[in-house]
């Protein structure tokens, strides 16, 4: 019976963490949050040990906050916090990836007595510095980098960091707001849990967090155990921003535990396309996880099953203060390469490659960047108070050349998943980060932008068996014909998805202008006055043979014109 109740609590425990984070994207100002559910929420013992996660949330946010609540308590050890206090980083190396992740731990108190620490994380829209470029050549370039600090003491918030915040971003108030929100979020997680420890007459966490890691960690060794044992090789070719890149990864499985050795990988790059090994170890270990024991909760057991090594200064193991702001260009690549090795050891159970990194759309306008910021986009001078607009909406067009106002924005979406062995790929679904697709509707209402066009793509996912995920093409403008900006973080431009056991490779990636001026697929890029945006999202990769695959499926395709033809 000890069991079962300590099975019932670990549920409930798990119940805690997602309203800590439903919280989050309830009260959220920004729409990495709020739309797309860019974050992470769990509960940790007084070790720094992660007992759970939120199901909202992604593994980039997930797993390197998992690690990042060690590097508060060496900082802030447990017996120093009181009730009230929260701490703040957006270190890159110590938990985030990079500086727009911002990540907060909290103290949980029960009946007076500190019993756990809630952490939580998101991606704010605006951190300062070149904005979200992969140009930068040093973390220095990127924004504002905020160390592990206090940023609430027994419930008072140390308005001089505040300050600091408001005056580095472009955004002041999603910014703040978003600080807030995560406040809340731990808030809300400490709360529940006491009343969770209440109802069950427990003063700790010692003996459920017990139980939990340790039913974890045997779970994981037996499915690792049942598993051919051995080394096995994967590659990957990328596009990088300069150059090509390989990613290379030895998969072992050796007993108790799987390892991840990136030896080989291509070294670290000049620009801000760099990955902290947290970050690596974060996508990597969700990788192996999703084939390897997917239905054990993702807790410190779990992790600790995972080991990634990587040489350092490579471009997945990135020492400070290399430029980190794109970091996930390659940490979201890193599931595919573990699939190509584990494809050899276990055939039959990992899906083709896809687009797996993110097309999404870091548009944005301002002095400087698309303009000098004042009346005419062409014209030096201020305008003078007598010729400034009076009593209508920002962003209005004036006579002249069209304004083009300050903002920033980022809208989530995403290129087509590979198949899987047994189902056709996900079209315009992201894999592995699992945000969510923005709505255009909300894009429109907080920037000025015009998006004509969201539709599949045809014939973008490769053929086989199982048809690759198709992507999706966007088309976007101005509202009133101004110039502004894009910061391209694409891959899959140059090499596409491939397909495994005979599948078709998924089409690749382009991002252009309507007059057909090819836009390259990384760094910050300005759409001229009256220009639209064309995105052609990549597709992913087919498995097994064309031929094998049965009529009725592609005359369905062809019916909604997910297919244009079809080649045996």
């Amino acid at each position: 019976m000890n069991d079962i109740r300590l099975q019932v609590m670990w549920n409930r425990l798990l119940s805690v963490v997602e309203e800590q984070a439903r919280a989050l994207v309830r009260t959220a100002f920004s729409t990495s949050a709020r739309e797309a559910g860019d974050i992470s929420a769990g509960v940790f013992d007084l070790e720094g040990r992660m007992l759970a996660q939120a199901v909202t949330g992604t593994p980039g946010h997930v797993n390197s906050m998992a690690r990042s609540v060690v590097h508060f308590l060496r900082e802030f050890p447990a017996e120093t916090m009181k009730p009230g206090d929260h701490f703040i980083t957006n270190d890159p190396w110590k938990g985030t990836g990079h500086l727009y992740d911002i990540v907060i731990t909290s103290p949980a108190f029960h009946e007076g007595r500190l019993v756990a620490l809630f952490s939580c994380t998101t991606h704010v829209v605006d951190i300062g510095g070149l904005g979200q470029s992969p140009d930068g050549r040093q973390v220095y370039h990127e924004g504002l980098f905020i160390p592990l600090l206090p940023l609430v003491r027994q419930g008072v918030f140390d308005e001089s960091l505040m300050r600091v915040v408001r005056a580095n971003v472009r955004e002041a108030v999603q910014v703040e707001g978003d600080i807030h929100a995560l406040v809340a979020c731990n808030l809300i997680g400490e709360r529940r849990l006491s009343a969770m420890m209440a109802e069950n007459g427990i003063a700790t966490l010692d003996e459920l967090g017990a139980h939990i890691i340790g039913r974890s960690r045997a779970g994981m060794e037996t499915a690792i155990a049942a598993l051919p044992q051995g080394s096995w090789d994967g590659h990957m070719r990328i596009d990088g921003y300069d150059a090509p890149i390989d990613l290379r990864a030895r998969v072992t499985i050796a007993g108790d535990h799987v390892a991840v050795d990136f030896a080989g990988t291509s070294a670290a790059s000049a620009y801000g396309i760099n990955c902290p090994l947290c970050y690596t170890e974060a996508y990597t270990a969700f990788g192996v996880k999703c084939i390897i024991g997917p239905a054990i909760p993702n807790n410190a057991g779990t992790l600790d099953a995972i080991r990634v090594t990587a040489p350092e200064n490579s471009i997945v193991h990135a020492l400070h203060p290399a430029a980190v702001n794109a970091r996930s260009t390659i940490g979201h690549m890193l599931p595919d390469v573990v699939y190509g090795a584990l494809h050899q050891c276990i055939p039959g159970r990992v899906p083709a490659e896809g687009t797996s990194n993110l097309w999404n759309l870091k548009l944005g306008a301002g002095h400087g960047m698309t303009g000098t910021g004042a009346r005419d986009a062409g014209d030096n001078r201020a305008a003078a108070p007598s010729d400034r607009p009076r009593a209508e909406p920002e962003g209005v067009n004036r006579p002249g050349k069209p304004i083009s106002a300050p903002f920033m924005v980022t809208t989530f979406h995403s290129g087509g998943a590979g198949a899987r062995p047994q189902q056709d790929g996900l079209s315009a679904t992201p894999f592995p980060s699992g945000v969510r697709n923005v709505p255009v509707e909300i894009t429109e209402t907080i920037a000025p932008v015009v998006v004509w066009k969201k539709e599949y793509r045809p014939d973008s996912g490769g053929v086989g068996r199982q048809r690759g995920g198709l992507g999706q093409v966007m088309e976007v403008e101005h509202r009133h014909g101004a110039a502004f900006g894009i910061f391209a973080t694409f891959e899959r431009v140059h090499f596409a998805a491939r397909g495994r056991d005979g599948g078709g490779d998924g089409a690749k990636g382009r991002l252009s202008l309507a007059d057909g001026t090819v836009l390259k697929g990384k760094g910050f890029q300005v759409i001229p006055e009256g220009g639209r945006l064309v995105v052609e999202m990549p597709g992913g990769g087919g498995f097994g043979p064309v031929g094998e695959r049965k009529a009725e499926r592609v005359e369905r395709d062809v019916e909604a014109g997910l297919v244009k033809r079809y080649e045996k």
